[in-house]
């Protein structure tokens, strides 16, 4: 494992085997489906096939979602992170920041604060230009966390048969602010 970062209430840190349970937890849960395809995994083996997914983005890119963990407990509370992603809004490559929690986590600022982080890592560590994210046109409460870690909205776009919003963050925008 490369390297952790730490919050004033998290850990975050590439993903392992070891995190499956959690995983399927959170991806077996229809709630946290809903604005993701309704599409929730069934078998553990989808979720250590996602994990192996994962651990390949690493290994090429550099970046992947990570585990988000309690620093007070270790409990596992959902991933985070950044993503190289391609062609979507326009973009060929970019990097997409995105979370996903377990429901009994929602509400409690998990996701703001292991974003803001990514958002830190992605500028001051790998250097990047721009940091980008989306969302579904309903899902306001992840829209807020894309806000509050410094992301603006830009458009909306067609994206997998629905309307998405996009927003961006640049790094000298980022800096100066």
């Amino acid at each position: 494992m490369s390297k952790v970062i730490e919050t004033p209430r998290l850990i975050l840190r590439e993903l392992t085997f070891s995190d499956a349970p959690g995983m399927f937890r959170l991806d077996s849960d229809p709630e946290v489906h809903r604005f993701l395809g309704n599409n929730p995994v069934t078998t553990m083996q989808q979720v250590e096939d996602v994990i192996g997914m994962i651990h390949e983005q690493y290994a090429q890119n550099g970046i992947g979602r990570w585990a988000v963990t309690l620093k007070e407990t270790g409990a596992f509370l959902g991933w985070s992170g950044l993503k190289l992603e391609s062609d979507k809004n326009g973009y060929d490559r970019f990097y997409d920041l995105g979370y996903r929690l377990i429901p009994e986590y929602w509400g409690k600022g998990y996701a703001t604060e292991s974003a803001e982080a990514f958002v830190a890592f992605g500028f001051r560590e790998l250097q990047l230009e721009k940091i980008c994210g989306y969302t579904a046109q309903g899902n306001l409460s992840s829209a807020k966390v894309l806000q509050k870690a410094g992301l603006c909205f830009t458009n909306t776009f067609a994206c997998d048969g629905e309307t998405c919003n996009w927003y961006e963050l640049d790094r000298n925008v980022w800096a100066t602010g």
